[in-house]
């Protein structure tokens, strides 16, 4: 018999699945659509021992690639946010995030593995619009664009009720993160990849404890290679050396400061810019002229530089004086090498599949060269 705390069931868009039904073959259920298909599919496999799971990587910096992670690592991963949040038996789980890639993935292995009530809906923009007025939760991970859309829904004294609360899959803008402040539940900011088994070192972003930079959970290692990006080691890659394109500060063994992509460094007139320190600024200054659209940097090839530092903004032109506002902001806040030489305007960014600002195609649709990071 099993234990009355250990559920044996799970809700999924609104229907609940015994586990003993979920585990039979062919699937007992009938009028599955794709997505529910899909997350049961990996119910099944998790529960009856499956030893291999295919994944897709997110595709942000290139095309999608298809990896696999044995059974291990995800365990490792799942015990050790686990242990971290001390979850356990009868904590309640909200599982938003699209289970195809790691992060959703890995919401639905925490669960099982950690014998909590899991609540899976398929993404929205605000996932409890698809959840009952009444269902609380104690833990859950949303990507910035769901957690902007449920602070303006008003929701925020629902997530104060939860005990942790992750944020990942892109980077948060200066105005999400002010929002966030108005939390008391405490939120991170997650690192990780596909390679790790979603994320291994999380990041404060809310009350006392609030830090600027990354700390990896215990047990894994940290190193950095020639170029001063990133290596990871530990269970979770099943003890293989990681090595990242992300460069970072290793303050200590624990410890470290995201600088950005080495992709996205703009060579220009022989400075080595970082599209993601413009990208701050330039986010920060379109708020302030009540412009809050999506924008990023990269370089643009130019006779004189080789790179020209270039912002990319969604959406209409801006009018003159407004962007002559916003390039007088940006000014007086950027060294002289990395203020932008040109704004160029895209009627509408490119996403990757897991909903990823997609760079290089959105170049493409700007008629910019794909390289020009």
């Amino acid at each position: 018999m099993s234990s009355p705390n250990l559920p044996t069931s799970l809700l999924l868009n609104g229907r609940e699945f015994s586990y003993e039904a979920i585990a039979q073959t062919p699937d007992p259920h009938a009028s599955l659509n794709g997505y529910e298909a899909k997350v049961l599919e990996l119910v099944r496999q998790w529960r009856t021992g499956a030893q291999e799971f295919g994944l897709r990587t997110s595709g942000s910096t290139g095309q999608p690639q298809l990896i696999t992670l044995n059974r291990r690592q995800l365990a490792a991963s799942a015990a050790r946010t686990g242990d971290y949040f001390d979850l356990g038996p009868g904590d309640r789980a909200l599982v938003c995030l699209n289970c195809d890639f790691i992060g959703g993935k890995m919401m639905v292995v925490r669960g099982l593995e950690r014998h909590l009530h899991l609540t899976i809906v398929e993404p929205h923009a605000d996932p409890f619009e698809e959840v009952p007025a009444d269902a609380e939760f104690d833990f859950a991970a949303f990507v910035p664009l769901q957690m902007r859309a449920v602070l303006a829904a008003g929701r925020a004294a629902r997530l104060n009720k939860m005990r942790a609360i992750l944020v990942g899959g892109a980077g948060v803008e200066p105005s999400l993160l002010t929002e966030i402040q108005q939390l008391t539940v405490p939120v991170y900011l997650t690192y990780g990849m596909t390679e790790t088994a979603s994320h291994m070192a999380l990041r404060r972003l809310n009350g006392p404890d609030a830090s600027p930079y990354y700390r990896v959970l215990p047990g894994l290692h940290l190193g950095q290679d020639k170029r001063g990006c990133l290596t990871v080691r530990g269970d979770v890659t099943d003890d293989q050396l990681i090595v990242t394109n992300d460069r970072i500060n290793l303050l200590d063994k624990h410890t470290f400061d995201w600088l950005g992509r080495v992709d996205f460094v703009i060579n220009s007139g022989g400075v080595k810019v970082q599209a993601e320190k413009v990208e701050l600024v330039l986010d920060v200054a379109l708020a302030e002229l009540g412009e809050s659209r999506r924008a990023f940097v990269a370089g643009r090839p130019d006779e004189r530089l080789g790179q020209a530092v270039t912002a990319y903004v969604e959406g209409a032109p801006l009018p003159g004086t407004a962007e002559q506002a916003l390039l007088n902001l940006l000014a007086k806040r950027l060294d002289k090498y990395e203020i932008p030489k040109a704004v160029c305007y895209i009627p509408a960014f490119q996403t990757t599949a897991s909903g990823k600002l997609d760079r290089a195609a959105s170049l493409r649709t700007a008629g910019a060269p794909a390289g020009g990071q």
